[in-house]
């Protein structure tokens, strides 16, 4: 019998965070596999405000404990970038030639041991410089997969335009949508053929 376990490595984003549901998108697509009969464990990895350099930091053990020495088909879900691309003190937390060095070491160590698809960042409302940033970023992020031959997924140019996401997140801190926002980008993922070939 088939054991598909998934890894999904990221942020607050991942995590769900603004969900009167406790649901954020990486859960909704875990439960419609499970729903088409996918024998699926679903690993939240995601830690509020986390950048790609802490993400680097931790990510090797804490998918290692769950993936490694295990008899099963462990596979591994990226997404992360809004957080790197804020401000403070005028300055991005990460430079963005940092943000791709980092992806690329995360994205390159993970490829040589699991099947790994990567979710680009998703749009902050609430304020459009960072947005801007974050833009840019997703695009940057989307080439540096092309090159590693890791699938991408933008989801910053549809949820973008997308008012149930930017209601929700505007309604709330500007940036976490509520139940139906993750909706809305949980569908997008649905619908995307690398992901649908994992839990076909």
């Amino acid at each position: 019998m088939r054991d598909l376990r998934v890894c999904f490595v990221g942020d607050s984003l991942v995590n769900g965070t603004g969900n009167e549901e406790a649901l954020g998108w990486a859960g909704r697509i875990c439960r419609a596999a499970r729903g088409r009969g996918v024998p699926l464990t679903h690993y939240d990895l995601s830690v509020r405000r986390d950048i790609s350099a802490l993400i680097l930091r931790r990510c090797a053990v804490e998918v290692a404990i769950r993936l490694d020495g295990v008899p099963c088909d462990g596979r591994v879900v990226f997404s992360f970038g809004a957080n790197d691309a804020t401000h403070e003190e005028g300055r991005p937390r990460v430079e963005p030639e940092a943000t791709l060095a980092n992806a690329r070491a995360l994205l390159g160590w993970s490829r040589a041991r699991h099947p790994t698809l990567m979710v680009g960042p998703q749009p902050l409302p609430g304020s459009a410089a960072h947005d801007a940033r974050i833009a840019t970023l997703s695009a940057a992020l989307g080439d540096l997969c092309g090159v590693l031959g890791v699938p991408f997924l933008d989801l910053h140019g549809p949820l973008s335009g997308d008012a149930v996401w930017r209601a929700e997140a505007l309604a709330g801190d500007g940036a976490h949508p509520n139940a139906g926002g993750y909706a809305r980008a949980a569908a997008l993922i649905e619908a995307w053929d690398p992901w649908r070939s994992w839990t076909a």
